[in-house]
């Protein structure tokens, strides 16, 4: 036996697992692919024309993004006794990028007000001393070039769920299949979510709270408010009442709000504990990050059920990177929901642009992709006319697509609860068909991967689990 035995039975296995996590799909037996052993060093590579990889490839890595594109990794698979021997731990690739490993390795990574720590500390001291005006000079200058960035794909990146398709697309073929079911995303068949979270930074947001729920309300939606629970402004039970008595969602944001969550160990782990209090006294299952700063390796110490802080491409972020996919997935026991879509801030501060052309593109992508469609406004921002018109508009436009697409709107603790439930959902054959058996099964929809030539194309049936 060889050597690379045990390895590559590891490797077929996680392969498998990671194509039913993301499909809830019928696969056939375990024997799907091999992994080879890659070797070599991590960077990055193609797989095919236009999808990127970081991680180790037998077929060669580029250190830098530029040299990836001559490294194809597709040409490198063979097909044996319907086995795929794939020249690439696929595991360790969508790894890298739900985590975020790569941004180190590309151009401005690491830079920045995330890496001058001197720079960054003097300027959250000062930062609520400074009128908007003033800030959005000094971060413009941070953001000088942003569209130059390489990676992720701007305005939203679908690497990861490309690469699932990819590897699905694969293991059809492998098993001479054109056809394959699995458990549709979303509940009771929506075509894709929608999930509006409002983060509140000063008591002037806070105060403007109420306004904003009844804007929410008058288009049907409902919000979670994300809280900072010390020193930015009080929180008095009064608020936590009405946030949670009008049907939103009453969550933790980040400590103090200082830019320094995650910025030492030692000191994260004291706050993670006095943020795991605020959670339970206020009976809160999520969290988001100040300045949406992350580290998704130390995410262990915290106790929600699901987070909001990593950003599906972050070029406008202080903190560069981007998970890559536009759908939930767990890191540890902690369900991650990206933020799919621009920041309020970002696009008026910015971007300078008051009008929802932006919000329009990345909406119309994300409902082609299936996808989650998360939305990140501050109600400190919402205040004044101009901003506030242009959110309502943003409302509106969110509202057709949702009634014309059958698109979900969920709260992000329902989002949770369904794709927890969904995880534990399985396809058993059922009178030469499928049934869903599992929680929440009731409302779980069969659907089918379908290679349409080089296309792999959804349909859903039309009728809930166990019916024909």
């Amino acid at each position: 036996m060889s050597r690379f035995a045990t390895p590559m039975i590891a490797d077929r296995q996680i392969c498998c697992d990671l194509l039913r996590d993301y499909y809830r799909v019928a696969l056939p037996p375990l024997d799907l692919w091999v992994s080879q052993d890659p070797g070599g060093s991590t960077g990055f590579f193609h797989f095919g024309p236009d999808i990127v990889c970081f991680g180790r490839s037998s077929g060669g890595t580029s250190p830098d993004f530029q040299g990836s594109e001559a490294l194809d990794a597709s040409r490198g698979i063979k097909v044996a006794d319907s086995v795929a021997h794939l020249p690439f731990d696929f595991f360790s690739v969508i790894e890298n990028l739900r985590k975020e490993h790569y941004v180190k390795h590309l151009p401005s990574g690491s830079g920045g007000i995330t890496k001058h720590q001197f720079v960054r500390k003097a300027y959250y001291t000062i930062r609520e001393l400074l009128p908007v005006r003033i800030r959005r000079h000094v971060q413009k200058a941070y953001f000088k070039n942003w569209d130059k960035l390489p990676f992720p794909n701007w305005p939203v990146d679908f690497t990861a769920d490309s690469l699932h398709q990819e590897f699905l697309k694969l293991a059809m073929r492998v098993q001479g299949l054109t056809k394959i079911p699995f458990i549709w995303f979303w509940p009771d068949g929506a075509s894709a979510c929608a999930v509006l979270t409002h983060d509140v930074e000063t008591a002037a947001g806070r105060d403007f709270s109420s306004t904003l729920m009844d804007l929410d309300l008058k288009y049907g939606f409902r919000a979670s408010f994300q809280v900072v629970p010390e020193k930015r402004y009080d929180v008095p039970l009064s608020y936590w009442n009405e946030i949670r008595s009008r049907g939103f969602e009453f969550n933790v944001h980040d400590f103090n709000h200082d830019g320094y969550l995650f910025h030492d160990k030692i000191e994260f782990a004291r706050r993670a504990k006095l943020i795991n209090h605020y959670a339970a006294k206020y009976g809160s299952r999520g969290f988001r990050a100040g300045a949406m700063y992350r580290n998704l390796d130390w995410f262990d110490a915290f106790e929600f059920s699901y987070d909001m802080s990593v950003p599906n491409v972050a070029h406008l972020e202080p903190q560069r990177g981007g998970c890559c996919t536009v759908m939930p997935y767990f890191v540890g026991k902690i369900l991650e929901i990206p933020l799919t879509t621009s920041q309020d801030y970002s696009v008026f501060n910015i971007l300078e642009d008051y009008s929802i052309g932006l919000w329009k593109k990345q909406i119309a992508m994300i409902v082609q992709r299936n996808g989650l469609m998360s939305f990140l406004s501050h109600p400190d921002y919402l205040i004044d006319a101009k901003p506030r018109q242009v959110y309502e508009s943003l409302l509106a436009h969110l509202r057709k697509v949702c009634d014309t697409n059958n698109v979900w709107h969920a709260l992000p603790g329902e989002l949770d609860e369904w794709w927890r439930a969904r995880s534990q959902m399985k396809l058993v054959p059922n009178s030469g068909g499928w049934q869903i058996v599992g929680p929440e099964s009731r409302r779980a929809h069969v659907a089918y991967a379908i290679l349409d030539g080089d296309r792999l194309v959804y349909a859903v049936n039309p009728a809930p689990s166990g019916r024909s």
